[in-house]
């Protein structure tokens, strides 16, 4: 394939209408929330994949996993708990099993927050989708999002 190969240039096209939509959607719940909760989208999503942990066998995630979880390196999901914890939105404590692994839970505040911050978190989501809907290029791709079905 080359450079001007037709398949290659639809890709691209759908590779950018992808992140464009990808934008505009984080763009418009980080407003909202950062407006009406004081939290980043990167904080309700780590609080949102926090208090899904469990006790029991793999109940609590490594670090590795809750980065990857809410799509930022190791390092920079460390200093993200570490803002939240600074709040009093999240709490670590040794593995009582492993004293080399630190849980990170949700706090009763965080929990809260959470709890508050979702109706504008899903209301935000909402918006923007059906924003998105209205441009041609985009419509398909918000279809395609509507229509997934991740477990959680």
């Amino acid at each position: 394939m080359t450079a001007t190969d037709p398949a290659l240039t639809a890709l691209a096209q759908g590779w950018c209408a992808l992140s464009l939509l990808h934008g505009r959607i984080e763009a418009h719940i980080e407003r909202a929330l950062q407006v009406k909760h004081g939290l980043s989208a990167r904080e309700y999503s780590l609080l949102d994949v926090l208090s899904r942990q469990h006790d029991g066998e793999g109940g609590h995630l490594q670090m590795k996993q809750v980065a990857d979880a809410v799509v930022l390196s190791q390092s920079a999901t460390t200093r993200l708990v570490t803002r939240l914890e600074d709040r009093g939105l999240l709490a670590r404590y040794l593995c009582p099993t492993d004293r080399r692994g630190i849980y990170t839970n949700v706090s009763e505040a965080g929990l809260t927050l959470l709890e508050e911050a979702r109706p504008t978190n899903d209301a935000a989501l909402r918006e923007a989708l059906d924003e998105a809907a209205r441009n041609p290029e985009l419509a398909p791709l918000v279809r395609v999002v509507e229509s997934a079905s991740v477990p959680a």
